[in-house]
């Protein structure tokens, strides 16, 4: 208990402190663009996205293992892998869409698991290399924020600053985007291009975010948070604010509880937190928490 506290402190070395700052900067990212993704109803996407890094890496990991390159555990290589990746499987879900009668949930989740599937196999696979296990091929699976390198963190800043920049310019686009896509459309807003660009922006949280939370529960980081602040708020813009706080704070919370006890995933352990942040919304949030409208309304039928 008392290494969780000097942890929660920012006082628990070097490294426990680029893993709290680290994890915490995504945290706020992805509450932020992962609102406008709740909003858009693309959560399904989103997961999509993730789960079809996994045969990237797999293939990255087989190019740098092949070239020499850090025996496999060449992270530029891996993250790329997994970006190409997955915009393929975005590619192939607009394709399906453009050709075929299929609804957009069929396309995805087709998409997913084919991509998943393939990430498996090429990830048994490559767990029979040597090195394999010092790749820390499985820590993209679940997170493993203990081992964040200063490369993998800087990783993780600039991405930040990509998105919460873009966010800036382009909030007023996005809002029109999330509420209302054919007023948008008819004041000739490029809807399409918008919608791809969000779609880049949560692509790019999805590749930072790996070696931290996992690609598993990345959508969690994306989504819940955005869930949970909706609880609290109808605008957008305190929305916002109450996601990027319940994000950033899950973790805060979580990272500090992987690094204090060993063999707990990061990832796993932050998205409990979120959870929990999330279930005290959901019960006790004073404009739509189940116990406090339940509450009222009893009020107001007691009186005369």
């Amino acid at each position: 208990m008392e290494t969780l506290i000097s942890i929660l402190l920012f006082q628990g070395g070097y490294n426990t402190l680029l893993v709290l700052c680290s994890t915490i900067m995504l945290g706020i990212t992805a509450a932020l663009a992962g609102s406008f993704v709740m909003l858009r109803k693309q959560a399904l996407a989103a997961d999509a996205l993730s789960h079809a890094t996994l045969p990237g890496i797999g293939l990255g990991f087989f190019l740098a293992f092949t070239l020499g390159w850090d025996g496999g555990r060449n992270l530029p290589t891996l993250l790329t892998g997994a970006a190409l990746t997955a915009l393929l499987a975005g590619l192939s879900i607009k394709w399906i869409l453009s050709r075929t009668r299929l609804n957009q949930d069929v396309a995805i989740a087709s998409v997913l698991s084919v991509f998943y599937a393939l990430g498996i196999v090429l990830f048994t696979i490559a767990q029979r290399f040597e090195g394999a296990a010092q790749a820390g091929l499985d820590s993209f699976l679940l997170g493993q924020a203990a081992g964040l390198s200063m490369e993998e963190s800087l990783i993780i800043a600039i991405v930040a600053l990509i998105v919460l920049g873009f966010i800036v310019l382009f909030f007023r686009d996005f809002l029109l985007l999330s509420f209302d896509a054919t007023f948008a459309e008819s004041i000739g807003r490029p809807v399409h291009r918008l919608d791809i660009f969000l779609t880049l922006l949560v692509l790019l949280i999805v590749c930072a975010g790996l070696k931290t939370v996992g690609l598993v529960l990345i959508l969690a980081l994306l989504i819940i948070p955005s869930v949970t602040a909706r609880f609290w708020s109808d605008r957008l813009k305190p929305m916002l604010v109450i996601a990027a706080f319940s994000g950033g704070l899950s973790c805060y919370v979580g990272a500090a509880l992987s690094a204090a006890f060993e063999n707990i995933p990061t990832g796993a352990a932050i998205v409990l937190c979120a959870f929990t942040l999330f279930s005290f919304s959901f019960f006790f949030s004073p404009r739509h928490g189940l116990l406090t409208t339940r509450f009222l309304q009893a009020g107001k039928a007691e009186k005369p």
